[in-house]
């Protein structure tokens, strides 16, 4: 009898630990099965950036890589890491650095959809000597890592010596990966210009919503040293870039555009919104949002029309139209529509809004009465005091004081292409 009870005094405790971690396992199961359930109920099962890609015969299940995601992008279901939310997962790779088994890749596209990425050497020069890409059109998003990758490229400029009288070297993109370039090129006494074709330095960072957070790996950046900024807002990352340009005397051709890059002798000519530059080297250190996609239709040369909203309140009183189907477009149409007096219409070519956010798409079904959603509808014209859009067939004429248009951007691959480097389709690879 004594010894049953021993046993019991054993079995009864292990018995209910092992009760509760079955019953906590099977919790965070159906919770990740929700969360992915609703991913695919709502289309949003398409990442954006780079992205994890898990082996279950590797995954132990640590939960490590689930808790490293500070987007809340991966779940465990069966014991399984799996990416359950991919609209959410933005590249930075903590999941594969905290993995304790390396069943983690990060890979760039799925097999339904590919992502172009220019082949680039670990100097991130291309196979075009002199033209480099560094940061977001090279795959790699993070402020960090593009800091980190714009400080290489020019570090890999130089050690090579000047030559004649061009330009050592033309960055394009204000960006942490244009910027950190900048610095390199500057503690290098390389004779360079940087050029942006927004109006203010950050890149993709300008343009994310007011008090953002954004998470950053620690920066080394040239004449600075290094940084460790954690999880910062938007404006405070913009505001510790301004302060690193200012005090070291950065100068930024703001408002640059560049249409063109052409081979001439052993040099590069860069067709700007400005004029020509002349240079031995090229660093390509855009972001992926590109040149604003345009609408290519009569009438959007006019000054009313705009392609990002800055700001919502100038807007007042007026008729404005935002153009678009994705988080930018409404954003923009919800903070117009909380302008006194302000009529707003969201005109988007699609059935739904499949690749917003749940939030957005939520904060849109709101009724609002000021706030008009016309989908299937796409523009025809825009007139001085109005404009036509056509929905489902049916021209209808709207009051209308500005356009606001948020259809994406034109990445350069065509312009790549043409000056021969060579750009290659990831469909879910690394």
């Amino acid at each position: 009898m004594n010894g049953y009870l021993a046993w019991l005094v054993y079995l009864v405790p292990i018995a209910f630990v092992l009760a509760v971690y079955s019953w906590r396992q099977s919790r965070v199961s159906q919770s990740g099965r929700a969360r992915f359930e609703m991913a695919l109920e709502q289309g949003l099962t398409e990442p954006s950036s780079l992205h994890p890609v898990i082996e279950p015969s590797l995954c132990i299940g640590s939960g490590t890589c689930v808790r490293a995601c500070p987007e809340q992008a991966l779940s465990l279901i069966g014991k399984k890491a799996v990416l359950t939310n991919p609209y959410l997962c933005i590249g930075h790779g903590a999941c594969a650095a905290a993995c304790p088994m390396e069943a983690i890749t990060l890979v760039f596209g799925t097999e339904r959809r590919g992502v172009d990425i220019p082949q680039v050497k670990p100097t991130f020069e291309t196979n075009v000597k002199g033209i480099y890409i560094a940061g977001e059109l090279g795959g790699m998003g993070l402020v960090g890592k593009s800091a980190q990758q714009g400080r290489q490229a020019v570090e890999s400029i130089v050690k090579q010596a000047p030559q004649g009288d061009d330009l050592d070297l033309v960055i394009v993109g204000a960006g942490p990966a244009g910027l950190s370039a900048a610095l390199t090129a500057k503690a290098g006494n390389l004779n360079y210009r940087i050029i942006e074709q927004e109006d203010s330095l950050g890149g993709t960072v300008y343009h994310y919503p007011r008090n953002k957070v954004v998470m950053t790996h620690p920066l080394d950046l040239s004449l600075v040293g290094k940084a460790t900024l954690g999880q910062i807002s938007k404006e405070s990352l913009l505001a510790f870039w301004q302060n690193i340009i200012d005090q070291h005397c950065i100068d930024i051709e703001f408002s640059t555009r560049l249409d063109a890059i052409r081979k001439e002798d052993d040099a590069f000519v860069l067709e700007t919104s400005a004029g020509q530059l002349r240079t031995s080297n090229v660093l390509l250190a855009v972001g992926r949002r590109g040149t604003p996609r345009k609408l290519d239709v009569p009438g959007e040369e006019s000054p009313k029309v705009v392609y990002r909203l800055i700001d919502a309140e100038q807007y007042r009183g007026q008729h404005v139209t935002v153009v678009g189907g994705g988080d930018s477009a409404i954003e923009a149409a919800l903070a117009l529509a909380e302008q006194p007096a302000t009529r707003v219409t969201l005109s988007y070519r699609g059935a739904a809004f499949s690749r917003a956010k749940p939030q957005n798409r939520e904060a849109l079904a709101v009724g609002r009465e000021n706030l008009d959603v016309v989908l299937g509808s796409e523009v025809e014209r825009i007139d001085e005091q109005s404009l036509r859009i056509n929905v489902s067939g049916e021209s209808r004429e709207l009051a209308n004081d500005a356009v606001i248009v948020c259809a994406g951007g034109v990445l350069p691959m065509g312009m790549l292409r043409d000056v021969g480097v060579m750009v290659e389709t990831k469909f879910g690879e690394a």
